[in-house]
């Protein structure tokens, strides 16, 4: 097996998986950097097989499409918590178990990428939009505590990054 992208568990380690996120980023624009997810995406899944978007690297990895069907649902979550800072003062943000939402019926993985593309394209209008200041409003994050809009942007491009590599090394490229 190979080593894995991000060692921390999110659940369990929650300040060091943050950590992870943020080194996967380095530093870069965390907007420029979610902005270029939806064209990774596209050409690493674009001309690849129902059978190789199924076919898992090991027996407890997930195959493309389970990692496409996480970013969907990582970027729900991101979205209704980017509002809730947005929009509220210091706001509880919700937790979620990836496991059980990895369960959840999802649209063939061709509609599933252009939904995520069209919510992510939505959240991007959402940043691009927000005001300096409202960078530094915030939430309270169930597992990782203080959680600026800054903050789950930069955590969010890191995640990307993250998945976004599994999936090349999960299809060979």
């Amino acid at each position: 097996m190979e080593e894995r992208i991000v060692r921390a568990d999110p659940v369990a380690e929650p300040e060091e998986y943050q950590r992870e996120l943020l080194a996967l980023l380095g530093g870069e624009d965390p907007v420029t950097a979610l902005a270029a997810t939806a064209t990774l995406l596209r050409e690493r899944l674009g001309d690849v097989s129902t059978d190789q978007l199924a076919r898992r690297p090991q027996p407890d990895e997930w195959s493309p499409a389970e990692l496409l069907g996480h970013l969907w649902d990582a970027e729900i979550a991101h979205a209704f918590r980017a509002r809730l800072i947005l929009a509220q003062h210091e706001p509880d943000l919700t937790g979620y178990d990836q496991d059980a939402w990895a369960t959840l019926a999802k649209p063939a993985p061709a509609a599933l990428l252009e939904a995520f593309i069209a919510l992510r394209d939505a959240n991007l209008v959402l940043a691009r939009a927000a005001a300096p200041e409202a960078w530094e409003r915030w939430g309270m994050h169930a597992e990782r505590g203080r959680t600026t809009y800054r903050l789950l942007l930069e955590t969010m491009a890191g995640h990307d990054r993250a998945h976004l590599e599994q999936i090349r090394r999960a299809l060979g490229s």
